[in-house]
């Protein structure tokens, strides 16, 4: 099929990118290019079936004029401001992004789907990539996020990402546009902006620099390695039942010092640095404003459902990612201030 891919130089979205092209679809990329977006992650799809378009979600008539150019058979909607602190910061960013550009694209999409023949109307999806931080807190012994757990966001990312998802699910009730949406735990993996939690411990451990953690670093994450899921939301967008939610997660929880102790170790056998243990680089520091103590996500529909379950192992991922930042300095180099 030809998908429409907005975000897709971001670091999931090019993931997307990538798998799509060699899966045998066309893709058209549709990036504003901001801070963390980066064309060098896509710039290896030398393909006929690719093309980029540099546009902001929020120009209605350039999203309007996209559509009709290249009339696709889906959209993948993954741009968005995404980094929690930011958004503590500096919420407007986040809110127009993520909650007004979705709305533009749902109106959009509306309007170029009721012109289609009714064979492509039926086949058209609406793909909402979103986040299990929608959900809130939880605390150590309750049970993982199903996807009907009810919202509680605690930053203004997640809130505004939550309103995203009304609004699509609203869409569809309404409007009967046909969605699917997916809410995932945290990503990781290549081509990741250096202000993630893993490139800055990676990057840090390379500089023989102080590694910052939260508080205790007692916070608990599951982490999904990039690549599966890709192939999770290629999966979903294909088959998954219209109107549905699938939680997306990497069955890996781990606390934060867990996570960077890990990266540490991996350091120690691989970089060529002058420290033996990479750890003694750990810096506490003060922790996050509203700081989640726990997610972890229930992806049982998904498997049930769809045979989806993620196939890198935590040690396997993370060693994968830390030799990809070792021997990449031309990708991050330029991203980043020594």
């Amino acid at each position: 099929m030809k998908i429409l891919i907005t975000g897709g130089a971001g670091f999931i979205g090019s993931a997307v990118c990538r798998l799509a092209v060699a899966q045998g679809h066309q893709v058209v990329n549709v990036d504003s290019l901001t801070y963390a977006a980066n064309l060098a992650n896509v710039n290896m799809l030398k393909s006929p079936d690719y093309v980029f378009e540099q546009a902001d979600i929020t120009d209605a008539e350039k999203m309007e004029a996209i559509f009709e150019t290249h009339q696709p058979d889906s959209i993948m909607h993954l741009a968005a401001e995404s980094h929690v602190d930011r958004s503590i910061s500096g919420p407007g960013a986040f809110l127009n992004t993520n909650i007004s550009g979705t709305f533009i694209l749902l109106q959009t999409a509306r309007a170029y789907r009721d012109e289609l023949s009714a064979d492509r109307q039926d086949r058209f999806r609406f793909h909402h990539i979103s986040t299990d931080e929608v959900y809130g807190d939880l605390e150590p012994e309750d049970p993982a996020f199903s996807e009907t757990t009810p919202y509680a966001p605690s930053s203004p990312y997640s809130a505004s990402k939550a309103a995203s998802d009304h609004l699509v699910r609203s869409w569809n009730r309404t409007y009967g546009l046909p969605i699917v949406i997916t809410n995932c735990s945290n990503n990781y993996g290549p081509y990741q902006y250096p202000e993630k939690l893993i490139p800055v411990v990676i990057l840090n451990a390379m500089q023989e620099k102080p590694i910052p953690i939260y508080g205790e670093g007692t916070n608990i994450r599951d982490w999904l390695y990039v690549d599966d899921h890709a192939e999770a939301l290629l999966l979903v967008l294909q088959k998954g039942q219209v109107g549905r939610t699938y939680n997306i997660g990497g069955d890996n929880e781990r606390t934060n010092i867990e996570l960077v102790e890990t990266i540490c170790d991996i350091m120690d056998r691989r970089s060529d640095t002058s420290l033996s243990d990479h750890t003694s680089l750990i810096t506490h520091v003060t922790d996050r404003a509203g700081h989640d103590q726990r997610y972890a996500v229930d992806a049982s529909r998904i498997r049930d459902e769809l045979g989806w379950t993620p196939k890198v192992a935590w040690n396997e991922g993370f060693e994968q990612t830390v030799e990809w930042y070792l021997s990449r300095k031309d990708w991050w180099g330029p991203l980043i201030k020594f």
